[in-house]
C-alpha cells in the first residue's frame, strides 16, 4: 500500500460525530517517484477503494457514514459499483467540475439508483440547485474559499432538501459562527485546538485519576501507592477488575483485592491500563472524538517506535500520544495539565517544546492526521521511513481502537446481564 491514508470527522452542532471523510495521497506521486503511466494507473486502480473493498468502512468510521472521493475517471469506469463495494454507510464525493461531463453525470444516476449516497465537493454551478438537491445528499463547502459567504447564502434555501458540510473550520469561534444552519455538519481543527489560558475546577474523581497518572509516570513508580489510589475510586477499581477478567476469562486466577490485581498485572500493564482507562473517563464530558483521537495517536506513536529506531521508548511514545490532547480534555493549558500528571521530562519536552526524539514522531502524526502530506513526507525522508510503514502503522491503530471499543461494549453488556440476573433473583 504505497499511499497515505487518513480520516477526518464531521461534527454536528452538538459536537457529536456523524461521519468521517477519507483523506488520501499517492505517496509515489508526492515524493516524485511515480511515472506518468503509473499515475494514470493509480487513478484507475483506486487503491483507497480497493482498501475499502478489503476491510470495509467500519475500521475508519464505525457505524457512521464514510465519505470517499471518486474521481471522474473512476466514475466513468463504473466505480465503486464495479468493485462490488456495498453502499451501506458509503458516501461518494464527486468534485463539482465532474458535473460538466454528461457521461459522468449519467453514472451518478446509476449509483443513486443502486442505493449509494452522493456528495458534491464545491458549489454545483454546472447544474441548477433544483437538480443538485435531487442528485446529492450532501454539499461540501470550504469556509476558506473566497466565494464561501456568497455560496452559503445561495444554498441556505435548499438545506431542508440536502445536507450541508462546512469544511476547513479552523477554530471554535468559527464553529460557533457557522453551526447555526439547520442540519449542518462541520469539519476542521476546531475540536483539538490547544488551551492557552484559564482553568476549570476538576472534580474529585478526576483529581484522584490525575494522582494515579502522576504516580504511574513517576520515575519512582510505587505499585503499592498506585493500588492505594485505585482503591479510593470505585470506577477505577471496577475497570481494573474487568481488565483482569478479560486477560483471565476462565477466572482460574482468583482476585481478592485491588492490591492483588495490581501485583498480578505488574508495572507495565498497570501503566497501560491506567493510561487508557483514565483518559477515556476524563474525556467523557468532552467530544467523543477527542478521546478517540488521543487513543489513536497513542497507538500510532507506539507503532512507529521501530521506524524511528526508538523501540525502547515505545511506552513513552504511547503516553506522549495519549497526553497530546490532555489540555483539551482537562480544559487547561497543556503545561498545567502535564504538571497534573507528572509526565517525564522527555514527554514534557516533546509535547510542550516540540523537541527531543519523541517530538519527531509526534510531528509526523500531527502532519498525517491533518493530511499535511508534504511535511509528513519530509519527516519520512529525513528518517528513511517507507510509505507502507506509515500507512500500516496507522491502519493498525484504527483496528486496535475498534477492538478496544468492542471490549468495552462487551464488558458493559456483561455488567447489564449480571444486574438483570440479580434483579430476577
Amino acid at each position: 500500500m504505497r499511499f497515505f491514508i487518513g480520516s477526518v470527522p464531521f461534527f454536528d452542532v452538538n459536537m457529536a460525530v456523524h461521519a468521517y471523510r477519507m483523506m488520501t495521497q499517492d505517496g509515489d506521486k508526492l515524493l516524485g517517484t511515480a511515472e506518468d503511466h503509473r499515475m494514470l494507473g493509480g487513478e484507475l486502480l483506486a487503491p483507497a477503494l480497493e482498501l475499502i473493498k478489503k476491510i470495509g468502512t467500519e475500521p475508519f468510521a464505525g457505524e457512521n457514514e464514510f465519505f470517499v472521493e471518486i474521481s471522474k475517471y473512476q466514475l466513468l469506469i463504473g466505480m465503486p459499483l464495479s468493485l462490488q463495494i456495498p453502499p451501506k454507510n458509503l458516501v461518494c464525493i464527486i468534485h463539482k467540475d465532474t458535473l460538466t461531463d454528461n457521461a459522468a453525470f449519467v453514472k451518478l444516476g446509476i449509483l443513486q439508483r443502486r442505493g449509494y449516497k452522493l456528495a458534491v465537493d464545491g458549489f454545483p454551478r454546472a447544474i441548477s440547485m433544483d437538480t443538485a438537491v435531487k442528485v446529492f445528499d450532501y454539499v461540501l463547502l470550504s469556509c476558506t474559499d473566497s466565494s464561501f459567504t456568497a455560496e452559503l447564502k445561495e444554498i441556505r434555501p435548499y438545506i431542508f432538501k440536502t445536507k450541508l458540510v462546512i469544511t476547513d473550520v479552523p477554530d471554535m469561534e468559527s464553529f460557533n459562527k457557522y453551526s447555526g444552519a439547520r442540519g449542518v455538519m462541520l469539519s476542521g481543527n476546531f475540536y483539538s485546538q490547544p488551551i492557552t489560558k484559564g482553568t476549570i475546577d476538576i472534580s474529585p474523581l478526576k483529581i484522584n485519576a490525575l494522582h494515579l497518572l502522576g504516580q504511574i509516570n513517576s520515575e519512582n513508580f510505587d505499585i503499592g501507592e498506585a493500588a492505594s489510589i485505585i482503591e479510593r475510586d470505585p470506577a477505577l477499581s471496577i475497570s481494573l477488575l474487568r481488565f483482569i477478567n478479560t486477560m483471565n476469562p476462565d477466572r482460574s486466577r482468583k482476585i481478592d483485592s485491588i492490591r492483588n490485581a495490581v501485583a498480578i498485572l505488574g508495572q507495565n500493564e498497570v501503566k497501560k491500563w491506567a493510561s487508557i482507562a483514565i483518559s477515556v473517563g476524563m474525556g467523557e464530558d468532552r467530544p467523543s472524538e477527542v478521546t478517540r483521537l488521543s487513543l489513536i495517536r497513542a497507538k500510532f506513536a507506539e507503532n512507529l517506535a521501530s521506524s524511528f529506531e526508538l523501540a525502547l521508548k515505545s511506552g513513552s511514545l504511547f503516553i506522549s500520544g495519549l497526553f497530546s490532547l490532555l489540555d483539551v480534555i482537562l480544559q487547561m493549558p497543556l503545561g498545567k495539565a502535564i504538571d497534573e500528571v507528572a509526565a517525564s521530562g522527555e514527554i514534557r519536552d516533546a509535547l510542550l517544546d516540540r523537541k527531543g526524539q519523541l517530538s519527531e514522531v509526534l510531528k509526523l502524526i500531527f502532519a498525517y492526521e491533518h493530511a499535511d502530506w508534504h511535511n509528513a513526507s519530509l519527516i519520512m525522508v529525513r528518517h528513511s521511513i517507507d510509505i507502507e510503514e506509515i500507512s500500516n502503522a496507522f491502519l493498525d491503530s484504527l483496528y486496535w481502537y475498534r477492538q478496544l471499543l468492542d471490549a468495552i461494549a462487551e464488558e458493559e453488556e456483561e455488567e447489564e446481564s449480571e444486574e438483570e440476573g440479580e434483579e430476577r433473583v
